[in-house]
């Protein structure tokens, strides 16, 4: 199983929230860079960078992050967050994302996201399917569906989708557990490579996620508030 550490981004600096709600921002480091040299310093290949910014506007806002990051570190970074047109797409990967990850317009504009599937490939192209009771959540978890999770994935793997990051929003940042039984659903009705995103808290989560069969887990606050150490993590790696 991967394992990819986050690092969310308000403001061009490393924060985290707490069941998606901006008003719980904690500014953990001023230089995303510095904390990305840190994760790769200690053998982590992958990381998962998120434009809050974006992910709450109409369009992506901090690139030059991602272009920093992508400039002083070799981490295989899969993007997201105010990915919302075509340009931001191409602004993306021309700033060194390997991967994008597209949510609310997966759920908002499937025709579009569709496309870029089309365009890219599915190994360039993660579809995001951040839930709160298991309803799809969009434009930085501000807004509401009625599109069950279970669905939403599985109409996409009729598409072609491979890779698909899931995030349980009530365990996001709670440091609780992850939503483990709605991810061995998920992997039970769908054929995907599921990557586990929200809850970790120490690395018996990770085990568990890895005996359900993810492909991958996201690991955030749990590094930040140092309940997991990158050393660890290094041995995982």
């Amino acid at each position: 199983m991967r394992i990819i550490p986050a690092i969310d981004i308000i403001d061009g600096k490393c924060v985290r929230l707490s069941k998606g709600d901006y008003n719980t921002k904690k500014i953990y480091n001023e230089s995303p860079v510095e904390v990305a040299k840190a994760f790769q310093d200690n053998g982590i290949k992958y990381l998962h960078l998120v434009d809050l910014d974006g992910a709450k506007s109409n369009q992506i806002v901090n690139h030059e992050v991602l272009y920093d990051i992508a400039q002083n570190t070799n981490l295989k970074i899969d993007f997201g967050g105010g990915l919302k047109s075509d340009k931001d797409v191409k602004i993306a990967f021309e700033n060194g994302a390997s991967q994008i990850t597209g949510g609310s317009v997966a759920a908002k504009n499937p025709r579009l996201f569709g496309d870029w599937l089309k365009e890219y490939g599915s190994d360039k192209i993660i579809l995001g399917a951040d839930s709160n009771q298991r309803k799809i959540a969009t434009d930085g978890w501000l807004q509401a569906t009625e599109t069950d999770v279970v669905d939403f994935i599985n109409d996409y793997t009729i598409k072609g989708i491979q890779y698909v990051i899931c995030t349980d929003i009530q365990k996001d940042g709670m440091l609780a557990g992850s939503a483990n039984e709605l991810y061995a659903e998920i992997l039970d009705k769908c054929e995907v490579k599921l990557i586990a995103s929200g809850g970790v808290s120490c690395l018996n989560d990770l085990v568990e996620l890895q005996s359900i069969g993810c492909e991958g887990a996201i690991i955030g606050k749990a590094i930040y508030e140092n309940k997991i150490s990158l050393k660890e993590l290094s041995i995982l790696c």
